[in-house]
């Protein structure tokens, strides 16, 4: 894996009918702040900044953790930026 620097927005939309679809995304919100990488919390998305393997991996982290808790369906929207320098 390269360590370039990534600048990602991670937008989860958890289409439930159990559950308000806000407590997904907040659980999504503490998987980030729990990661120790650089993120800022907004209206539609999280923006995050870190080596491409931490982002990713805390993407992953997302997607396990609904769907280890029975999370029927979601939808991921993300925008990646990579730069390779600096």
């Amino acid at each position: 894996m390269h360590s370039y620097t990534v600048n990602a927005s991670i937008q989860i939309i958890p289409i439930v009918q159990d559950r308000h679809p806000y407590e997904w995304v907040d659980e999504a919100i503490s998987i980030i702040q729990r990661s120790g990488i650089s993120y800022e919390v907004g209206p539609f998305s999280t923006v995050v900044e870190g080596t491409y393997e931490e982002v990713f991996k805390v993407i992953q982290a997302i997607d396990e953790y609904l769907l280890s808790k029975g999370c029927p369906e979601w939808i991921s929207n993300l925008q990646i930026q990579i730069r390779s320098t600096g």
